[in-house]
């Protein structure tokens, strides 16, 4: 009796095991489900906080590409304008706002800029005066420049010394450098893109006119393709016609910097502005080479467009449209006369700059020179502030 009983006894522990055993192995699949749960919910998480940034990364770029030098790269050109307008419409909205306050308030921060000394300046054509002003942090550029063409002379300055990237300003000297060369009746003769150019624009992913493989196009449209929409194919295309090859090219654009007397100062190893550590100058340089470019008839009437149509072809029946942004953004507002030309330019070594040319109400003229803008339309209304202020300071 009492073996029979020591046995159910035993049998009833095992039982008891058994359902601990059951309900441990059940605690730690409940474990483990939460567990996952919240390893399932902090990936979550996660990924909506790095989708949000990636999506203000995207649009912090989408603010400093190349007013003119970030063009639409295929035929859908007009479409991607418009896009890309409309995105900058709320950064403009801004920076007016900003502007309209700082006025009503009396208290814009280029007010707050002090005298720099007179000095000596052998790399540059052009000099410091008495009153020359250094700008301050109403200027959002970190280099710029305000140039007294008329006279030569230095009206105001941030870093204007130091070394830059030039981006698509270089093609400023692309330009000058072709225009030179080029006689009247080259402006009507045909050039063929070839792969190897589009190849190449893709390749360093440069903002293009819009010119397709095998489209023949004029010379004079190879002008406008480079300075309007900045565009790469129609740089190259230019240089190609000119001097054979981009690298025979680009020792003539050096040879332009030797004669301006910029060499020890400036140095470009292409037509199109890529960065590259041996592609460089100081916006002095760049405002040297605007006037130089604004003193050739071609030239300053290429950098003066608004808006030009390129000659119709079978690829492109009705042209195509290009426009200088530049200067159909800042033409409405108030500098205190007019901006008459304009290149800017964007490399992420760069950040958005731009080299234009003006003029005030008594025709007394300018060159402005900006390089390292956080955005395209800051870089506009450092421009716009520079102008208005200094721009009748003898």
């Amino acid at each position: 009796m009492s073996d029979l009983r020591k046995e159910d006894d035993l049998r009833w522990l095992q039982i008891l095991q058994e359902k601990e055993q059951r309900r441990a192995k059940r605690r730690r699949q409940v474990l483990i489900q939460k567990i996952l749960l919240g390893v399932f919910v902090i990936a979550a998480l996660s990924a909506a906080v790095l989708l949000t940034l990636g999506v203000q990364d995207k649009k912090q770029k989408q603010g400093r590409q190349d007013v003119a030098g970030v063009a639409p790269n295929t035929a859908t050109e007009s479409s991607t304008v418009v896009t890309n307008e409309e995105s900058e419409d709320k950064e403009h909205q801004k920076e007016e706002n900003l502007t309209q306050s700082q006025q009503t308030a009396g208290r814009d921060e280029t007010d707050q800029q002090t005298s720099v000394p007179v000095q000596e300046n052998s790399s540059s054509i052009y000099q410091y005066q008495e009153n020359t002003r250094t700008l301050g942090k109403g200027i959002l550029s970190s280099h710029a420049v305000l140039i007294d063409t008329d006279h030569k002379t230095i009206l105001a300055c941030k870093d204007e010394t130091e070394r830059i990237v030039p981006a698509s300003m270089t093609k400023v000297l692309t330009l000058l450098t072709a225009a030179e060369q080029l006689e009247l009746a080259d402006l009507d003769e045909k050039f063929k893109i070839t792969v190897e150019i589009t190849d190449y624009c893709y390749v360093n992913e440069c903002s293009v006119a819009g010119f397709q493989i095998g489209e023949k196009v004029t010379v004079r449209d190879l002008l406008y393709g480079t300075i309007l929409p900045s565009g790469a194919d129609a740089a190259i295309g230019l240089a190609e016609y000119v001097a054979g090859s981009q690298e025979a090219f680009v020792k003539l654009m050096n040879a332009k910097l030797e004669e301006l007397g910029l060499s020890k100062t400036a140095h470009f190893t292409n037509c199109v502005g890529i960065y590259d550590e041996k592609h460089y100058c100081t916006i002095l340089d760049m405002a040297a080479i605007m006037e130089a470019a604004f003193e050739n008839e071609l030239c300053r009437n290429v950098l003066s467009a608004r808006t030009y149509t390129t000659a119709k072809n079978k690829k492109h029946p009705e042209g195509i449209l290009l426009s200088n942004w530049f200067l159909r953004r800042i033409e409405d507002k108030d500098t205190g006369g007019e901006v008459l030309g304009a290149k800017t330019g964007y490399v992420t070594e760069a950040g958005n700059c731009a080299v234009s040319y003006g003029a005030d109400d008594k025709k007394r003229n300018y060159i402005c020179v900006t390089a390292d803008a956080p955005g395209s339309w800051k870089c506009i209304y450092d421009h716009v502030k520079i102008y208005k202020r200094f721009s009748k300071r003898k």
